[in-house]
């Protein structure tokens, strides 16, 4: 017998003989190898049989020879399952586009919920959103990931404290926590002011307490600034000092700056390729080719695919492949001497109060070593210098 899987794949047909010379006509067949089985009797004058698709097309001159009639009682095998297909084309093709737009539909923006945000500050986030391209209507393709969207949104939104971002289906959430309101002053207890470095008395604002210095005065770490203590010394009342005492601090910074550096940096130039995500397996449909330039990094952007609520085992990614080169940079001694003089006040800046003020600098010693710019810089700052201190009953005794 033929193999069965072949006949399936060429076509097979069951057809039906009647006459009175049906053992003569499988002999005939036989005989012009027309290859036939699973052979039938029906009766004295009809059988059945099976034989493949190429062969039935020559068999009705045997048929007639033999005085036999013929039809087919079955078709099987592909060719015939491609016609049928072919007559129903446009049904396949509507339930193929069907498929299509509902596959397209289900990767489209239809909903942003924000949660945990005032009025305000929603409308500060969704015009965020706007600018990101995170619209109803659109693509989840081309807009950012949700941890990309989550950055931009805690950066740009200064409400913010934290934002979380979930794609639920075709649906945004952000989960909102503001910013705290400025809590309402706490009752302090009772309490002296006294200073937290060494420093010159340049200015006071005094609300509460009885002041122990004067202008112009040099204080030490830990000198009484403030009082919160009035009255006798046998019984004084105690009240929690409060204000500002402002005194010139010194600080010295170290600053170590080659002449030379080299860094690399984006010079503009990208390719972007386009790929369907199986697993860890990277089908491109777009962007083939290796890239023109050699020395580059490489941004990945994952978009999940959806059909109706459920992810596909399917995604879309899409890889940016920028160029980066590296630059010399080199410094004259002057340029070197002020931008390490800036590196200095950045690194001060980062110790001192939000309103703290440097005041001058000074160069205290410079030299040039093994191709960099070194200094030792002296600072003038003008800082709050009051910190408070609580009063114990054994210090009011």
């Amino acid at each position: 017998m033929n193999n069965q899987w072949i006949e399936f794949f060429n076509g097979r047909v069951t057809v039906k003989v009647t006459g009175k010379g049906t053992e003569r006509f499988i002999n005939v067949l036989t005989r012009n190898d027309l290859p036939v089985w699973n052979i039938k009797r029906h009766g004295t004058e009809t059988i059945t049989f099976n034989m493949r698709l190429k062969d039935a097309k020559n068999i009705r001159k045997y048929a007639r020879k033999s005085n036999c009639s013929i039809s087919f009682l079955r078709r099987n095998g592909v060719p015939f399952l491609i016609r049928r297909i072919l007559k129903n084309s446009g049904f396949l093709a509507g339930a193929g586009l069907f498929l299509l737009l509902l596959m397209f539909l289900s990767n489209v923006i239809w909903g942003i919920e924000i949660k945990g945000a005032k009025p305000a500050t929603e409308y500060q986030i969704r015009k965020e959103l706007d600018k990101m391209g995170v619209k109803i209507g659109k693509l989840q393709f081309f807009v950012d990931n949700v941890e990309g969207i989550q950055r931009k949104l805690t950066n740009n939104v200064g409400d913010l404290t934290w934002v979380g971002v979930e794609l639920k289906g075709t649906t945004f959430h952000l989960q909102v926590v503001e910013k705290n309101e400025p809590k309402k002053p706490e009752k302090l207890s009772p309490r002296n002011l006294i200073a937290k470095k060494k420093a010159v008395i340049v200015n006071m604002y005094i609300e509460n307490g009885q002041k122990m210095v004067d202008i112009n005065d040099h204080v030490d770490k830990g000198q009484l600034l403030v009082s919160g203590a009035f009255g006798q010394e046998e019984s004084p009342e105690l009240v929690a000092a409060k204000g500002e005492v402002w005194g010139e601090t010194w600080y010295k910074s170290h600053v170590e700056l080659p002449l030379e550096t080299n860094f690399k940096v984006y010079n503009g130039k990208e390719k972007e390729k386009h790929f369907i995500l199986f697993g860890n397996f990277e089908l491109p449909v777009w962007g083939f080719g290796k890239p023109e330039f050699t020395n580059y990094e490489t941004e990945e952007n994952i978009h999940k695919i959806h059909f109706l609520k459920w992810e596909l085992p399917v995604s879309y990614l899409n890889k940016t492949l920028r160029e980066r080169e590296e630059v010399r940079r080199s410094y004259t001694n002057k340029e070197a001497q002020q931008i390490a003089i800036e590196l200095a006040k950045k690194q001060i800046k980062g110790q001192l109060d939000e309103d703290a003020i440097i005041k001058d600098e000074k160069i205290l010693h410079k030299a040039n070593k093994n191709g960099k710019v070194i200094l030792d810089i002296h600072f003038k700052v003008i800082e709050n210098i009051a910190v408070g201190q609580p009063i114990s009953k054994e210090t009011s005794e």
